[in-house]
């Protein structure tokens, strides 16, 4: 019996240590895409107290700029090594902003405009910042004039920092100001998907089915549109994510009749400028009718799929940061030995 016995103990014990050398071996996917980059020298050394910030700024004449970045966010780098190079943006930002940079993981003293004392991780919480880079303008009551939630190319930033250097924002929306650079009144017609829900647009009856929502805002003649469709939506995993909602596509400047989650008649152009909607491509992501997350600034696949993935998970319950759900979501796919290319 004794016998017996030891003989399972050593089955158990084999069987265990072969399924954990199994687990092992298995090889973990790559990491691809991040990228690091330094802050321009001509950012403002800053003590980083902002109302000491902004009052020294309407000093000269000037308005703040604060810059959310993390490290390895190659949408960051991107917004370095393009935008911020670039000697027209480069010579209006030294003109009208001082230029000031947070790392939204950092450790360093912060004082908010209440008076408060933060960390930058802290402070970047308390101002939701989700995506970096985010970019925050601040007048000189120390209001913010404008959000960007992401990566602007080059010609739509210098758009939105003459809106706010001309304190624009003091009479227009910034989607109103935008339209009048943008080419929405040439000809064109948006890129169908068959994934997408056709006409008539209930947005009510549609926020009461299992699916969440997801409201996309194209227009014609876009590039970024036209990579989201081209690139973005051709990928697998991104269609594999994109079939579990109802997605509406709207032309965010056309009269398409629309009814919205409350069940009033409205347009498609009219539900845009309710939302504040800015950038085309841009996502409005609902979860049994309750607004959960945007996309609203330039984003390649990895993130898309990662943003229609917090929602349709419930994640957002759960997780309030949406960078660390990002970091979470990459180290799972990754254990599966998959690649993961947040560059893609």
């Amino acid at each position: 019996m004794r016998q017996l016995l030891l003989l399972s103990y050593f089955i158990l014990f084999f069987t265990a240590a072969i399924s954990y050398a199994a687990e092992s071996s298995k090889k973990q996917g790559e990491f691809k895409g991040g990228k690091l980059v330094e802050i321009p020298s001509w950012f403002k050394s800053s003590f980083l107290d902002i109302k000491e910030d902004i009052e020294e700024a309407t000093e000269s004449g000037k308005r703040v700029m604060i810059y959310f970045h993390q490290n390895g966010c190659p949408y960051c780098a991107k917004l370095v090594n393009d935008n911020f190079t670039d000697k027209q943006t480069v010579d209006y930002l030294a003109k009208h902003f001082d230029s000031i940079d947070i790392n939204m993981w950092g450790d360093r003293e912060v004082t908010g405009l209440d008076g408060k004392t933060y960390n930058e991780k802290s402070y970047s919480a308390s101002l939701k910042v989700w995506f970096t880079p985010t970019i925050l303008f601040f007048d000189e009551k120390g209001n913010i004039a404008l959000r960007i939630n992401g990566y602007y190319p080059k010609e739509k930033l210098l758009i939105a920092l003459r809106y706010v250097a001309e304190k624009k924002n003091t009479q227009l929306s910034f989607s109103d100001y935008y339209k009048q650079f943008s080419n929405t009144k040439k000809a064109g017609k948006l890129i169908s998907e068959s994934l997408f829900v056709k006409p008539a647009y209930n947005l009510q009856k549609l926020k009461q089915q299992k699916k969440p929502l997801a409201i996309l805002f194209e227009q014609a003649n876009c590039k970024d549109c036209e990579q989201l469709h081209n690139i973005t939506l051709k990928d697998k995993d991104t269609l594999d994510v994109l079939k579990q909602f109802n997605i509406v596509q709207l032309d965010r400047w056309a009269d398409t009749p629309v009814i919205d989650l409350d069940g009033n008649k409205t347009t498609a152009k009219q539900l845009a400028n309710k939302l504040e909607i800015a950038f085309a491509p841009s996502a409005v992501l609902y979860d049994k009718g309750v607004e959960i997350i945007r996309i609203e600034a330039f984003l390649k696949s990895f993130h898309v799929q990662s943003v229609f993935d917090y929602v349709l998970t419930g994640s957002y319950k759960t997780e309030t940061s949406f960078q660390r759900y990002i970091e979470h979501r990459a180290a799972e796919i990754r254990k599966q030995g998959k690649t993961v290319n947040i560059w893609k």
